[in-house]
């Protein structure tokens, strides 16, 4: 018997890889960070919810996580300032930014759980970000499960390091599990909030939930590590 194959995927793949080059490049905010020296175009992201909820302030101590090529942590670092102090982590490498602790390393990963934790030392943290997200297939039923594993464990690790009063700022995406987890940080904080910055690309599902006036685990629904 013979097999046939169709080979229409290289055909579709360079077609949508030159309509995403083509979209990325006109993008406004791509030109934006070329000109302002910004890493990425998801500094204006945070840049806009930083201008309208006042997030970072200067001498905080902040992790962000999911911090590759570093456009978060470029805009965290200069609001903090010297007194500041920064702990950046990502699977990806990462350029070195003056005054920045990068751990490179996957984060589902007990080893780089404990790094950053021994970066932290005994310091309370004052704010938690992440801009992590799974490499997505474009299957619901696969994507979802990811990315929402990655929200726990981020939720996981504010729990342990966050002082009394601490932020929390995670990408997440609206899907089967999100309900549950939004529950379990509204136990957590006192105020909760969704943000969907002008910046997402309107067909991203993306949105950016804020948390704010972390409780302590005391008394609430902790978060395991898986």
């Amino acid at each position: 018997m013979t097999t046939r194959l169709f080979l229409r995927c290289p055909v579709a793949r360079s077609k949508t890889s030159h309509n995403w080059l083509k979209e990325h490049f006109d993008d406004k905010y791509v030109k934006m960070a070329q000109k302002d020296g910004y890493r990425s175009r998801a500094s204006y992201k945070l840049l806009e919810i930083q201008e309208k909820d006042k997030l970072i302030r200067p001498g905080m101590t902040v992790i962000d996580l999911g911090a590759a090529p570093g456009g978060w942590s470029q805009v965290t670092s200069r609001l903090i300032g010297g007194q500041g102090r920064l702990i950046a982590s990502d699977i990806l490498e990462m350029d070195s930014i003056p005054d920045v602790t990068f751990i490179q390393g996957d984060f589902t990963e007990d080893a780089i759980l404990e790094q950053i934790l021994e970066a932290v030392g005994n310091t309370q943290v004052d704010l938690v970000i992440s801009d992590m997200a799974p490499n997505m297939s474009g299957l619901s039923a696969v994507d979802m499960p990811r990315a929402m594993f990655l929200c726990e464990l981020a939720l996981d690790l504010a729990g342990r390091v966050l002082r009394p009063g601490g932020d929390f700022l995670i990408k997440v995406f609206q899907g089967e599990g999100f309900d549950v987890y939004h529950k379990d940080i509204r136990k957590l904080f006192d105020k909760v909030q969704m943000r969907k910055p002008s910046s997402s690309r309107d067909r991203s599902r993306e949105q950016y939930l804020l948390a704010r006036g972390f409780r302590g685990i005391d008394g609430a629904a902790s978060i395991e590590r898986f």
